[in-house]
This record gives structure tokens, C-alpha cells and sequence, in this order.
């Protein structure tokens, strides 16, 4: 499958978010892990590679089938919301 360019870039940064599960890019992008891993690979510098496989290695978040029961969501509650500039 191939993939553009926007495409290449919102898997990267889904990637990247350490509450995004690989089975969300898998349901969007029809990428399993070892291609998304693949993918990081070839567009990340070798070193921020390592610290990202590093990072997500056993992660609860990055994989739904380790995840708490009930949490069904690739964000945190606060994440999308206005936080005002008087607090």
C-alpha cells in the first residue's frame, strides 16, 4: 500500500504519542506494528529512532490488548481542551 506523503506524517505523529495503541494506526492505515515500526525507521535520525523503540518497547498504551479494561481512548481527557491564559 502505498502511502502519501500527509499519510507518512500522521502515522509518524501518531506514532510518536505514547497513548496512541499500534491498533489505531492498524484501524485507520491498515499498518501493523512492524511496518509502522518500518516506517519510523526510515524517516526518524537513527538515534531518535532508538530512543522511540526504546520508549514504546512494552508500553501499556501502545498496545490495546495491555491496557486497562474500559480505557478505549488515544488521549487524555485534558488534551483537547481550551485552557485559559488567567490560570
Amino acid at each position: 500500500m502505498a502511502l502519501t506523503e500527509e499519510q507518512e506524517s500522521r502515522i509518524i505523529e501518531m506514532a510518536w504519542e505514547d497513548r496512541t495503541p499500534f491498533e489505531a494506526i492498524k484501524r485507520l492505515y491498515g499498518l501493523p506494528e512492524k511496518d509502522v515500526i518500518k516506517l519510523m525507521r526510515k524517516n526518524l535520525k537513527q538515534k531518535t529512532f532508538k530512543n522511540w523503540r526504546e520508549r514504546v518497547s512494552g508500553r501499556k498504551t501502545k498496545h490495546a490488548s495491555l491496557r486497562p479494561e474500559g480505557v478505549d481512548r488515544g488521549y487524555c481527557p485534558s488534551q483537547y481542551k481550551y485552557k485559559s491564559a488567567n490560570k
